[in-house]
């Protein structure tokens, strides 16, 4: 098992369902007004990477789910990006495959690190690719380094990036302990560390229902989302960070980002 390859203790029986489903005929809604997003941006080609093009139509698959946004800043928390001559590397909880298009939809100028399965996944593995995302192999421990270098380089070129330290998803947002070698990355780079909470809302309360987990594909858990009535996510960016040792980061952004909650799976 690699430094970033985690098995996650939650299963898809964690991914639960607090209200009413919708009807058949708003889930085939939904489905039809995200056909209609995918189809649009598949057309577009390279320039479906153009920033305020990609925050649209990031917006575009959360309004046709009916999934609400909510930026949230923490107090004393700057903008989730802020310019300068290196990127900001900005690390968050993992929950749900909604959560880089939430990202995407607040600030598409992040270059995205996902696994290498998503690169796999129809018609969103083509997106995902258009736009610059970085793929990781999680059992590759020896692309370790590269990877590494590559996300420094990318940060010293003053692009943003946003990876997932707990290397996979979980149900809530005090899920598995932060990986410390992605950070490697910002010090190398004297970049700072934006520590970032996701956080999913059902009618107004904590849920798990947009999780996605164990070895689901893509299909089941956009089924799940398109089954959800008042779906919401909130994103919390929180103070950023510095330092010159890569575990004490990692601890330091995961305790800003999980607050006041103990880790549910260590």
């Amino acid at each position: 098992m690699s430094s970033w390859s985690v098995e996650s203790l939650c299963t898809p029986g964690c991914a639960t369902d607090g209200g009413p489903r919708m009807p058949l005929s708003g889930i085939a809604r939904r489905y039809a007004s995200l056909a209609a997003t995918l189809l649009r941006s598949v057309a577009m080609g390279e320039r479906l990477g153009a920033p305020e093009t990609l925050r649209e139509r990031a917006g575009e698959v959360l309004d046709g789910l009916d999934v609400r946004i909510e930026l949230r800043k923490a107090p004393g928390a700057e903008p989730l990006t802020v310019p300068g001559p290196v990127g900001t590397l900005v690390v968050a909880n993992h929950i749900s495959w909604l959560d880089i298009v939430a990202f995407l939809a607040v600030e598409p100028r992040l270059t995205l690190l996902a696994k290498r399965e998503v690169g796999a996944w129809p018609v969103v593995g083509t997106l995902a690719r258009r736009i610059g995302t970085r793929f990781i192999d999680r059992e590759g421990l020896r692309q370790l380094p590269q990877t590494v270098a590559d996300l420094s380089d990318t940060l010293r070129s003053g692009r943003s990036v946003v990876v997932f330290p707990q290397a996979t998803t979980w149900c809530t947002v005090a899920g598995g302990s932060f990986r410390p070698a992605t950070f490697q990355a910002a010090i190398d780079a004297g970049a700072p560390v934006r520590p970032v909470s996701l956080d999913y809302f059902q009618h107004g309360r904590p849920t798990t229902v947009a999780a996605f987990l164990g070895e689901e594909d893509f299909g089941t858990g956009l089924r799940r989302v398109a089954g959800t009535r008042g779906l919401s996510v909130r994103i919390t960016p929180h103070r950023t960070l510095a330092g010159t040792d890569r575990r004490s980061l990692a601890s330091a952004a995961q305790r800003a980002v999980v607050g006041t909650e103990s880790p549910a799976h260590v």
